[in-house]
Parts: C-alpha cells; sequence; structure tokens
C-alpha cells in the first residue's frame, strides 16, 4: 500500500484504487478512486476501463464496474452515474435514480455534480485528466460528488456543489469535508492564453498568481489542484478539512488513464462515493 500526505493507494485486492484518510476518518462514507489496472478490458483500454463512451466493448466496461463494485464493498444496483458535458449543473440523486448510467437508461442531461443523503446510494463521476471533488457533510450527513475540468474549474464547480448541499440539506461549508482527487498536475498542464484569460476573468491577481505561470508564447501552466482548493476555501471550507492530491494523472499514466499522455486513445477512470447504511 502506498500512503503519502492526503492519498492512499491500495494495491492488495483485484482491482487497485486510491482513498483519502480525511474522508475515511468521518466514518460514514464509503469511497475511491480507481486506476487503470485490474479490469478485463483490452488493447488501448487495457484493463480497468470504466467509461462507456471511448468505444470499448459495453459487457467489459460493465464487467469492470462490477470488479470496482465488489473491490469497494457497493451494491452496483445501488450506483448512479453523471452525464457530464463540463457544465457547473449540479442534481439531486434519490433511490429513485439508482443503477442509471449504468445499468439503466439516463432520464438527465448535462450533469457534472451530483449530490445526496441516501444511505447506499452510490455517486459515480469520469475523469481522464479533469478533477474529482469529493464532499462529505458528517452532520447532516449528505455527500457530493463532482467532476471540474479547466471550464468547470472557472465556473466554480466546488462552490456550486456546496451552495447545492447548503440548499437541499441545511449543509454549512465550515462543517464539510473535501477532498481534490487524482488529475493532471501543474506541471503537465500547458493551456493557450484564451483559458488563461477567462481564469484572469474568474479569479482575484492574487490567486491567478499561485494558479497560472506563464511560459511565453501565448502559452500558461495551470494549477487546478490549488485553483479548487481555493475555490473550495473561498466558499467557506476549513483549511484543514480540504485534501489535495499529490498523484498526476500524466505523471503516473502507467497507473492512470490521462487523455493528454495517450492522445485520447484511453479508457476512462471513475471517482465513487456513497454514505454507508
Amino acid at each position: 500500500m502506498y500512503i503519502s500526505k492526503s492519498t492512499r493507494l491500495h494495491q492488495e485486492g483485484r482491482a487497485p484504487y486510491i482513498s483519502y484518510p480525511l474522508l475515511e476518518k468521518t466514518g460514514m462514507v464509503r469511497h475511491g478512486f480507481s486506476t487503470r489496472l485490474g479490469g478485463v478490458s483490452s488493447g488501448q483500454f487495457a484493463s480497468m476501463n470504466l467509461s462507456f463512451k471511448q468505444g470499448d466493448d459495453p459487457e467489459k466496461v460493465l464487467e469492470n464496474f462490477r470488479i470496482m463494485a465488489d473491490t469497494l464493498g457497493f451494491d452496483l444496483e445501488k450506483a448512479v452515474m453523471s452525464d457530464q458535458t463540463h457544465t457547473t449543473n449540479v442534481r439531486l440523486m434519490t433511490a429513485e435514480d439508482m443503477g442509471k448510467g449504468i445499468l439503466k437508461e439516463k432520464t438527465y442531461q448535462d450533469v457534472d455534480g451530483m449530490i445526496t443523503n441516501v444511505p447506499g446510494l452510490v455517486l459515480v463521476t469520469s475523469y481522464a485528466d479533469c478533477v474529482p471533488l469529493f464532499f462529505v457533510d458528517p452532520v447532516h450527513k449528505a455527500i457530493g460528488l463532482s467532476h471540474s475540468g479547466w471550464r468547470g474549474t472557472v465556473g466554480r464547480m466546488g462552490e456550486v456543489t456546496v451552495k447545492a448541499m447548503t440548499r437541499a440539506f441545511g449543509s454549512r461549508p465550515e462543517d464539510m469535508i473535501a477532498a481534490v482527487g487524482p488529475s493532471i498536475c501543474k506541471d503537465c498542464y500547458e493551456v493557450s492564453e484564451d483559458v488563461a484569460d477567462a481564469f484572469k476573468a474568474a479569479f482575484s491577481a492574487e490567486v491567478c498568481g499561485k494558479i497560472l505561470t506563464e511560459k511565453g508564447g501565448g502559452k500558461f501552466q495551470l494549477d487546478l489542484w490549488e485553483a479548487n482548493r481555493q475555490i473550495l476555501l473561498s466558499a467557506g471550507i476549513l483549511p484543514d478539512h480540504i485534501a489535495v492530491t499529490d498523484i498526476c494523472t500524466r505523471c503516473h499514466s502507467d497507473l492512470l488513464w490521462s487523455h493528454r499522455a495517450t492522445g485520447g486513445k484511453r479508457g476512462g477512470l471513475a471517482a465513487f462515493l456513497s454514505l454507508l447504511p
């Protein structure tokens, strides 16, 4: 088992996965972030591909989900998957949504974030460089899981999710525990000037000084980890209630799927989060 300050890599089972000690300490959630290892997919999807959208055999993807469900200890029939299109739309998921996106057709579109207070319901979102955001409210017993690429980060997806939980469950930011999951690091994430300009319009000069480094020629290095940490802080989550990843999808493309590392010829990772019964 690999352990760092903020993350833990479990390698003892069939399917390795990443977890967050800060979330585990709440004692009220089951969670994990998949790797590209331990599945049944082949070719460019080998082996743990959890995306139905990349061209893999759907039956193999479904078997991969079964393996992850067995590894993490949840009921696949109770899992619900997002419909990610780089929005900041957050949907309240109920028991009626169980199975959607994996075992059943979705009845929703353009959903990048999900929240629930239903024990056993498993929230699932997909990744291959973008940022997973985990939320736990141990006081009101509610959770949230959101996908935040650069567009979602500009749109302050973390703050949007916090506000959605406040409206739905009465959650208070100061009670919440959050984690910024495995995604592409600043050193690996070069963006163009139009993306940098979008961040400069959305964030203060002080924050931009922390998250953007100009390289010249209209290119910048962007720190999505720090950008999302700043968003969570501004939303009212306490500094010691936030865990930030130290695992980059591109730096560790042998372990994790990275869109940039593979040129788009890839499978997909997934984040899982559920309230314990």
